[in-house]
């Protein structure tokens, strides 16, 4: 075995709309291009398995590979330098590397926090990780210096790298490696199983969103005919039927997305679809079209019902467009999902509870609802580190405790978590919402169970295997 890829267990609870563990796609994709250049490639995925990091060592040790990489966002940094320092007690000789949202911006930090780590990938890593593992192989250890895109320890000493430019042509990367994974394992819905990505880079700059910096100011985006060969692999050759599209914003390219839609009705695929769109670019012509080619439901990040928060954001949207955007897509007969954000800095109870009432207000199918969560690399994350605002307890990091110290700012800790049971009890214990979504009541209360019970339970063995 040349390259293991491990996806370590994440403890976070709002993973997706529902808080369901998804197939690694960023493993995916680096296990394709490593495969295109001819390496040997295993994913193992602990946040399916939940075996815990002395077992995976001990399966990893049987393999014996050449690289082991882990990816990391912030809330996992810690398990998964945990991982790495397992499995490097008993493979010393293996390279270790990180990559993920969290080294990316603190590479060296993360170096400097556990001796046993090599390297770390920042930002895009499919070109990064198959030039490193052609070096490490021929054992060129000089070599990691012409690697572009990483952080390594030499010997006592940490180096950087210049970065790396980013990847242009998207259509050249080869399809996820999803032969890797098994994904009748997952307890997701087959849209969720079915994750694609279609273009990279965010053209904007809101104060708590960090896309734009990993993946570029620039939008960068795959051709619809290269979009629907993928999605012709997922339907006929994996049998899902039910994809997501998960850019950050599928509807930037508007001509685009209405070629991906002529594209799946000439080739005549059956499929339903998911996309997300900013609430400013939603045009009704482009919702029936979508429709037509069989897109489902539609993701909208509104994120306050306060314009004077939305404008703190910088989010560059108002109230007027989040109605019009959830009333085109009802109107098309389009599900609509919304995400909302409390806690921001500088916000008010009062504001808090008014984008409560707006998000009902709003009435989507689903809403999602988070607290402020300044991750690295976000504007808003060193504006309050430089004000000495924040704790850095990374495992705190999963959108749903505080991390900010609310006390300094005239709130409590303690009032921002009630805010955010508040949101979730009051959107979907409505008799009239659940009349209209009876299948809702069994996963609020398996998402209310996982999200605030679950965690908390002082009996709960983290390593415990998923039941299927």
């Amino acid at each position: 075995m040349d390259v293991v890829l491990l996806n370590p267990q994440d403890k976070t609870a709002v993973k997706n709309k529902l808080g369901l563990s998804l197939p690694p796609l960023n493993l995916m994709y680096l296990a394709a291009s490593l495969e295109k250049a001819s390496f040997s490639v295993k994913i193992i995925d602990d946040d399916l398995k939940r075996w815990g990091s002395e077992r995976i060592a001990n399966i990893i040790e049987k393999l014996n590979p050449l690289i082991v990489g882990v990816t990391a966002t912030t809330a996992t940094i810690k398990s998964s330098l945990e991982y790495i320092k397992t499995i490097k007690k008993l493979l010393p000789d293996v390279l270790t590397v990180i990559g993920g949202p969290h080294p990316t911006f603190l590479p060296l930090d993360t170096l400097k926090s556990l001796k046993e780590l090599d390297v770390v990938v920042i930002g895009e890593g499919e070109e990064t990780i198959t030039e490193l593992a052609e070096k490490y192989e021929k054992k060129d250890k000089k070599g990691l210096e012409e690697v572009k895109g990483i952080a390594y320890r030499k010997g006592s000493k940490l180096k950087i790298n210049e970065p790396r430019p980013l990847i242009k042509d998207l259509d050249r990367l080869p399809f996820p490696a999803r032969h890797l994974i098994p994904f009748h394992e997952y307890e997701t819905s087959n849209e969720e199983a079915g994750g694609m990505i279609t273009s990279r880079g965010c053209v904007y700059s809101c104060e708590y969103c960090s896309s734009s910096l990993i993946m570029g100011k620039k939008f960068r985006f795959r051709s619809p005919e290269n979009v629907v060969d993928e999605v012709e692999e997922l339907v006929y050759k994996y049998g899902l039927h039910d994809i997501a599209f998960l850019d950050d914003t599928f509807m930037l390219h508007r001509r685009r997305a209405q070629a991906i839609a002529d594209e799946i009705k000439a080739r005549g695929i059956d499929v339903n679809f998911v996309t997300s769109s900013r609430v400013d670019m939603v045009k009704r012509p482009l919702l029936e079209k979508l429709k037509s080619a069989g897109m489902s439901t539609i993701y909208y990040g509104v994120e306050s019902g306060s314009q004077r928060i939305l404008d703190l954001m910088k989010k560059g949207i108002t109230l007027q467009q989040a109605k019009d955007a959830v009333k085109t897509a009802k109107n098309v007969g389009i599900d609509v999902i919304a995400s909302f954000i409390l806690g921001y800095p500088g916000e008010t109870p009062e504001e808090m509870d008014k984008t409560i009432d707006f998000s009902i207000k709003l009435d989507p199918d689903y809403s999602q609802y988070s607290i402020l969560t300044p991750f690295p690399g976000t504007p808003i994350y060193y504006k309050l580190k430089k004000d000495g605002l924040l704790e850095e307890d990374w495992d705190k990091y999963t959108v749903i405790h505080p991390v900010i110290k609310y006390e300094k700012l005239g709130l409590s800790k303690e009032l921002v978590k009630r805010k955010l049971v508040k949101a979730y009890l009051k959107f979907y214990s409505r008799p009239s919402y659940l009349l209209r979504h009876t299948h809702m009541i069994k996963v609020f209360l398996e998402t209310f169970y996982r999200t605030y019970i679950e965690p908390n339970l002082p009996f709960k063995d983290v390593t415990t295997p998923k039941s299927t």
